[in-house]
């Protein structure tokens, strides 16, 4: 029997982008340092049968033995449940068959059957954060806390947070503000140690550096002409993202560079953004909106002079890593984004890679306009290059193996 076997759960899906970006690139490259995979996932139904093949594909390839379950929608807390219940019981099976040295558990409801394996079996687990989760769910508004039902949803993930820090055997944290956050909490057997930083990482083969050929090409293919300014947003606009203060930005923008346009790469709904662009007299032929699968972001984002995301800062945004900014500085694109969001400044701050706004008002938003012409034929070869000590995708597969190798 394989003596690497390692059981990876994942309550987001493999078909989704995030799975593709997140997940796959590292199970890969620990496969084929020998790591025997199996992999457990939630799957929602429209996106697993529209890229199932996709993810089988790469399965097959690296001796990945994927058993995905559907993922369940509602109704609210009720849906989890069932989902957690439907995790355990795939996970028991798989083990009796496989017996498995580690499980590696990606955030906090698969963290509940590695707790539990931890203490049953002995597999030794990861508890792979992903962020304060249960403090998110109630920062974006989704866990009302005078909701007695979510008090107590986020009461016991608390709890089970604590329990997590202190019997897991390694924990990864997206940032080092959320590590330093984390050993001021009074957790027993929590050491600096045990935590290893890797943020979300990006792609460096697959997000090229612009050049002004790239460029111009992406304008061209938006129906732009090379002289239009262009501010660009990539990602859902959902729950944490300040919608109102980038079209605000964008408005200011406008002022100065009046053929500017806003492209928009998303899968949200092209009116909903017209109709809050109407707000600060903005036009739909404004903006330029579309969608892309992830293997073919570069080619459109490539048309960015520069690009922005604001996110609400909260208290467990001390630990959110965005994947839209190691994407952006792979590819010398500046960023225009806002501060008390995990290691967000500094690392803006040490790469030159944009600008870090502490305050999000119009002065400020004037002020980075008129200094944005320093950006104007940006070609951040030296940006890309220093960004990669934080998000190279094989350093940071390099850290999971050191990780794995130390477990077993």
């Amino acid at each position: 029997m394989n003596k690497k076997q390692v059981l990876y759960i994942s309550y987001d899906g493999m078909t989704d982008p995030l799975g593709q970006s997140q997940v796959l690139p590292y199970l890969v490259g620990l496969s084929k340092e020998g790591f025997q995979f199996t992999l457990v996932s939630c799957e929602k139904k429209e996106r697993y049968s529209k890229n199932k093949s996709i993810i089988e594909d790469i399965c097959f390839q690296y001796n990945i033995d994927w058993k995905p379950i559907f993922y369940t929608k509602t109704p609210p807390v009720f849906s989890t449940v069932w989902d957690i219940i439907k995790l355990n019981k795939r996970a028991k099976k798989l083990h009796q068959k496989k017996q498995f040295q580690l499980i590696h558990c990606r955030s906090y409801i698969p963290s509940l059957i590695g707790l539990a394996f931890k203490q049953k079996y002995g597999v030794k687990f990861i508890f792979d954060m992903r962020g304060f989760w249960a403090d998110e769910r109630v920062d974006g508004g989704i866990w009302n806390l005078k909701n007695p039902l979510f008090k107590q949803v986020y009461k016991y993930f608390k709890k089970k947070e604590k329990e997590y820090l202190t019997h897991a055997d390694k924990i990864i944290s997206l940032t080092d503000n959320g590590k330093k956050e984390m050993l001021n909490w009074d957790i027993p057997n929590l050491y600096a140690e045990k935590i290893t930083v890797i943020p979300c990482a990006a792609d460096y083969n697959l997000f090229e550096l612009v050049t002004s050929d790239k460029k111009e090409k992406a304008k061209y293919n938006l129906n732009l002409n090379n002289d239009e300014f262009v501010l660009s947003y990539i990602g859902s606009l959902g729950t944490w993202y300040l919608v109102d203060e980038m079209l605000l930005f964008f408005s200011i923008l406008k002022s100065k560079y009046q053929d500017a346009k806003f492209l928009i790469i998303t899968p949200d709904d092209k009116k909903t953004i017209f109709d809050l662009g109407s707000k600060y007299k903005l036009e739909p032929e404004d903006f330029r909106i579309q969608f892309v699968q992830r293997n073919q972001l570069p080619m459109v984002a490539y048309a960015s002079n520069v690009s922005i995301f604001f996110i609400k800062p909260s208290y467990s945004k001390k630990a959110s890593s965005p994947t839209k900014m190691g994407e952006l500085l792979a590819m010398g694109i500046p960023i225009i984004c806002n501060n008390n969001v995990g290691d967000v400044e500094e690392i803006i701050n040490t790469t030159g890679g944009g600008f870090c706004i502490t305050e999000m008002n119009e002065a400020n938003f004037t002020k980075i306009v008129d200094s944005l012409e320093q950006f104007a034929d940006f070609i951040g070869s030296h940006v890309r290059e220093k960004s990669r000590d934080y998000y190279d995708l094989q350093k940071g597969l390099n850290l999971y193996i050191s990780v794995y190798k130390e477990l077993f």
